[in-house]
């Protein structure tokens, strides 16, 4: 985190992990350690691809396979998040004693062939066991990319690298929107989540070949060394103790809750309420582009473009704010994140009633500058709270944290509540959102504006909860000056 805490407040060092002189010396050269920051946020890209490719093609795999908004949800988050979040924790204890690069490297190889897979798929089920398996594989990837990352990088530098990193998100989303929606429309959806599992592989090979475990270059090293009697019990003790980590990892909950929850129908909500002028704003960025842009090819585009660059550069620009600011006072860390989650409430409503769908797209870039700041203070919190021989595991217990009810819970309580607000509108036409699935005529238009105006209302009813979100991060800033150890 930062260099020092406010005059007079600087955190104590945990007991027994007194810092030696090159403590926090880099193990590596800055070419090297250059290189590995940009590996790490290529494979971070590729894991959130292949993450989110599935949101542009919503649409397509539910008018096949004949789903409702709510198993899209189930699909999306909570099918795909138990494996994830459960799994990340003995993963992250292995990465506590084993080599973190080898580690990376397998993982990558499994979500990347597992969202190849989904392409297979005849069926809700079997796409919901491919999803699975895609979670199985990423739930490799952050808590030892953490822990590495912490360990190649300065302290001072802590917020900033872990914000780089965490790039990986909208750069991620960016592309599995554009690719997912390009593909989709020339060859179909199953040939996008093809496309989309190829590059990983690379990604897994250069893991493989070329990321060092720094652990033996580190004059820390034998503290880590005792992560070998650090058991899980013990360091879920420890954490009890510091109310900053809790307290960030349910407000980065709820954001990631808002978040995931509107990824998947974003897209959606464009295709059903402005159907129209999306289709005309295809036909006239197709004909500048030099090619045939369909609906979903420029959906993808746009939300790719405009609220992938803005994210990354909301993401980008929380960490060095908070490294900046939070060198005099550690607070920093809170207040960026803690304004920022308030001010997205009003733009994203904004953003989803306005009836010009091109306003829309400009309302949610602003949102996604302002939905990733929080990125890099969050993750530096949780990994200055706790002592090296921790870290991997801390990380691990903030992203069980985050993805269970940001990821589980997201996509199925916003899919839910779009077929229940659908549905409560269109009961009084005697309709539902089964009743659609074969609707014509008359009916099929009424279930058009209906199920339109469900997924708006979802949209608007979750982004509420935001408030929490602020709540959580504004009282962290009171202990984070006390909690901080390394």
């Amino acid at each position: 985190m930062a260099e020092a805490a406010a005059p007079g407040l600087e955190p104590a060092a945990a007991p027994g992990l007194e810092p030696t002189v090159a403590a926090h010396a880099p193990p590596f050269g800055k070419a090297y350690t250059s290189y590995v920051m940009w590996l790490l946020l290529g494979v971070y890209i590729v894991n959130f691809l292949d993450r989110q490719v599935l949101n542009i093609l919503v649409e397509d795999i539910k008018l096949e396979l004949r789903l409702t908004d709510t198993q899209m949800g189930l699909m999306g988050g909570l099918a795909f998040a138990i494996f994830y979040t459960v799994l990340g924790i003995p993963i992250a204890r292995l990465a506590e004693r084993r080599n973190r690069a080898a580690i990376i490297g397998a993982s990558v190889t499994v979500w990347s062939g597992m969202t190849a897979l989904c392409a297979t798929a005849g069926n809700f089920w079997q796409l919901i066991l491919y999803r699975i398996g895609v979670g199985v594989g990423e739930a490799g990837c952050t808590p030892p990319a953490h822990s590495l990352i912490v360990d190649y990088v300065p302290k001072e530098k802590r917020a900033s690298a872990l914000a780089f990193y965490s790039m990986g998100t909208p750069i991620g989303g960016l592309l599995g929107l554009i690719l997912g929606g390009l593909v989709a429309d020339a060859y179909g959806w199953r040939a996008a989540f093809l496309v989309a599992g190829l590059p990983g592989l690379a990604f897994a090979l250069l893991a493989f070949l070329t990321l060092k475990e720094p652990r033996a270059r580190l004059a820390r090293h034998a503290a880590q060394v005792q992560a070998a009697t650090a058991t899980f019990a013990e360091t879920l003790r420890f954490l009890a103790g510091k109310p900053t980590f809790w307290f960030i990892a349910f407000a980065a909950a709820i954001k990631a809750f808002i978040g995931y929850g509107h990824a998947p129908f974003t897209a959606s909500f464009f295709f059903r309420n402005h159907t129209a002028e999306v289709a005309r704003l295809a036909e006239v960025f197709g004909d500048l582009l030099g090619f045939n842009l369909q609906s979903r090819g420029f959906v993808g585009l746009a939300l790719g473009i405009l609220a992938g660059t803005a994210g990354t550069a909301g993401a980008l620009l929380g960490g060095v704010i908070a490294d900046r600011f939070g060198r005099k006072d550690l607070r920093a860390y809170m207040v960026t994140p803690a304004v920022a989650s308030l001010l997205t409430i009003p733009v994203y409503i904004a953003a989803v009633t306005v009836p010009s769908a091109l306003a829309a797209f400009g309302l949610l870039a602003v949102n996604a500058l302002l939905g990733t700041l929080w990125y890099g203070p969050v993750y530096a919190t949780g990994q200055s709270v706790a002592p090296p021989h921790m870290r991997a595991t801390a990380a691990a217990i903030l992203l069980f944290i985050i993805n269970l009810i940001g990821l589980g819970l997201g996509p199925l309580a916003v899919g839910a509540l779009s077929d229940f607000m659908a549905n409560t509108a269109l009961a009084a036409q005697g309709l539902d959102v089964h009743a659609c699935k074969t609707a014509a005529g008359a009916a099929k238009a009424v279930c058009a504006a209906e199920v339109g105006d469900g997924v708006r209302w979802a949209l608007i009813f979750s982004t509420l909860v935001g408030l929490v979100a602020f709540a959580c991060f504004w009282i962290a800033r009171r202990t984070i000056r006390e909690d901080t150890v390394s």
